[in-house]
């Protein structure tokens, strides 16, 4: 090793010596051992619900049971909920949209689904063996007005002491980001959808 790459070898360390400093103080500052989180993604960019399905197969790593349940969205088949499908002993799964509004073009039908989208996820939310609940696309609900806002985000803040929960959708309302611990924006900075390429099995389903 050169002199010059020795220093600079030495220079890196004491940075990174630092560096592990400043963040073993931080880690030390926190003193909540464990608290059941409310996390949003929201945003234009893609990724929303596929980062909630990421956190899913972590938990079930963990031997969590999980339950999801999906607002406007139809029962299509993907590659989710295949690979899902595997651990049904760990998973509840409920579809229970009937597709995006500009396929339904039916209000009444869409506020009869959200509305029973959320009687699902009241009786998931007091399941004692859930530890993770995914409320997959609640927030296009929540923009639409299909369910009541307020009595949304006060029985999410409300839940059990012990429940996980993921909101993902566009277009998160201040309310909830507000009760939220944690919130993601997924911003869109290119996709290929804009190029002409269509949704592709493995990659949006």
């Amino acid at each position: 090793m050169s002199e010059q790459e020795a220093e600079a070898e030495r220079r890196h360390r004491e940075k990174m010596v630092k560096r592990k400093a400043v963040q073993d103080a931080e880690v030390a500052s926190k003193t909540i051992a464990q608290k059941a989180l409310l996390i949003v993604h929201t945003g234009p960019g893609k990724g929303k619900s596929t980062a909630a399905f990421g956190l899913i197969m972590r938990a079930l790593g963990h031997g969590w049971q999980v339950g999801i349940v999906q607002f406007i969205k139809g029962a299509w088949e993907t590659g989710e909920r295949r690979t899902l499908d595997h651990f049904c002993d760990q998973v509840r799964w409920h579809t229970m949209g009937e597709g995006f509004t500009w396929e339904t073009q039916d209000r009444a039908r869409d506020v009869a689904a959200a509305e029973a989208a959320w009687g699902k996820v009241l009786e998931l939310m007091v399941d004692p063996g859930i530890r993770l609940l995914v409320l997959d696309e609640l927030n296009i609900a929540l923009r639409y007005d299909y369910l009541p806002l307020a009595q949304v985000v006060e029985t999410l803040k409300t839940r059990r002491s012990d429940l996980h929960v993921v909101v993902t959708g566009r277009n998160a309302k201040p309310e909830l980001i507000e009760a939220a611990d944690l919130v993601t924006e997924m911003v869109a900075v290119k996709h290929h959808f804009a190029a002409g390429v269509k949704a592709q099995e493995g990659i949006e389903f």
